[in-house]
């Protein structure tokens, strides 16, 4: 696994934890990303994308529903809505680039999701990408 991979997976688990646990104190996520990460660079990345998906979470869920045709991001499970939030602010807020986010997102709902988390996670995110390049794809779903 990458660095970089790593801090997505750490800022998974935060996006995860604070879901499932009511809001979690930016010291506690702090410590919790330090521990996991241990690389001031990594711990940064981690927090970007945290905060990223809390400052865009809006846009990211709007974009999100408009492309998932059968299903709304309230009822998707907590991990792909993780996982999805993660890619789609990475994809639209960052330089990297749009088929390496999808490439770690897939591997994100592999570890982390169902046996069919691959699969939904690829088919929305190519979705998004191929909006954002200009090409047309329908909704996932």
């Amino acid at each position: 696994m990458s660095r970089r991979s790593r801090a997505r997976e750490v800022a998974l688990q935060s996006l995860y934890r604070a879901e499932v646990g009511g809001d979690v104190d930016t010291r506690d996520r702090a410590r919790f990303h330090k521990g996991r990460l241990r690389s001031a660079d990594l711990t940064a990345f981690a927090d970007e994308l945290v905060d990223g998906v809390g400052d865009h979470r809006a846009e990211i869920d709007s974009l999100l529903d408009a492309k998932s045709a059968n299903w709304r991001v309230s009822r998707m499970a907590a991990t792909d809505r993780a996982v999805l939030r993660i890619a789609v602010f990475e994809m639209l807020h960052t330089d990297t680039p749009g088929p390496v986010v999808v490439d770690e997102a897939i591997e994100l709902a592999r570890r982390y999701g169902s046996l069919d988390s691959p699969t939904f996670v690829a088919g929305i995110l190519g979705g998004i990408l191929a909006d954002r390049d200009g090409r047309s794809r329908p909704a996932a779903g």
